[in-house]
């Protein structure tokens, strides 16, 4: 049996990723996400769905730390104490920002995701 033969047979099988370990490993050290393809999937959306869905004012970055903490309220607050301080990173870089509009971006994020989310359970 040669090397390659040997390697290959004791590869474990890949295992689908959890959703939220996706999410979490995509935020930035500032606490924002990016607007990708990868963010995109670990939300269950493609990335045209999530850019289409953005609203005009809004840069993508932002967009996509709303969606990002939108999704982590609306479908993962049963491990709310594995994420809560990446949340309140995400909520901190966004109040820096000064986004005038999160609260259409809220809304607009609840209608793609499928979610009820408010902006004060956000911390918004």
């Amino acid at each position: 049996m040669d090397c390659a033969s040997f390697e290959s047979a004791d590869e474990p099988s890949q295992a689908p990723k959890d959703p939220m370990l996706q999410l979490v490993s995509l935020q930035r050290a500032s606490g924002s996400w990016l607007l990708e393809s990868p963010l995109a999937t670990a939300l269950g959306k493609t990335l045209q769905e999530v850019e289409s869905s953005k609203p005009e004012s809004v840069s993508p970055e932002v967009w996509a730390t709303v969606l990002a903490v939108t999704w982590l309220h609306g479908f993962k607050m049963d491990a709310q104490v594995e994420w809560e301080f990446l949340a309140m990173k995400a909520v901190s870089w966004l109040h820096g920002e000064k986004v005038p509009c999160l609260t259409e971006c809220l809304r607009a994020g609840n209608l793609l995701l499928g979610c009820q989310v408010q902006e004060s359970s956000m911390g918004m």
